[in-house]
């Protein structure tokens, strides 16, 4: 899938947006900035509750490096260097997907230890 330096900038505005969210205890907006399947999937607390257990460092980052993109299931997706609070890294997939009104929105998550190639 070709991404337009256009989208690529979209797409990275809408991670920024979430992860000031999460930030900010806005769990409102950042569920906002999810895929409509997600929002049909879960509900926002089921949402913030997934987050907390399975993607804390998301939400509560020392640090986030943007790096790039790639392709994960032909979805695009925004690949970051994420920090811990207690300094641990990991990369973190950010899956993105297209809307019907040329908008983009988060459609899933991965982490994934830095030893680990990312197709």
């Amino acid at each position: 899938m070709y991404l337009s330096e256009s989208d690529k900038a979209m797409i990275r505005q809408v991670v920024e947006k979430q992860l000031q969210a999460f930030q900010q205890k806005d769990t409102k907006t950042a569920f906002s900035l999810t895929s409509p399947i997600m929002q049909q999937k879960l509900s926002r607390q089921d949402f913030v509750t997934i987050l907390n257990d399975k993607y804390d460092c998301l939400v509560k980052p020392r640090s986030i490096m943007f790096r790039g993109f790639t392709l994960v299931n032909n979805y695009p997706a925004l690949v970051s260097t994420i920090m811990d609070r207690q300094g641990n890294l990991a990369q973190g997939i950010f899956v993105m997907q297209h809307q019907p009104d040329y908008s983009w929105r988060i459609h899933g998550y991965d982490l994934i230890p830095l030893s680990e190639k990312i197709i």
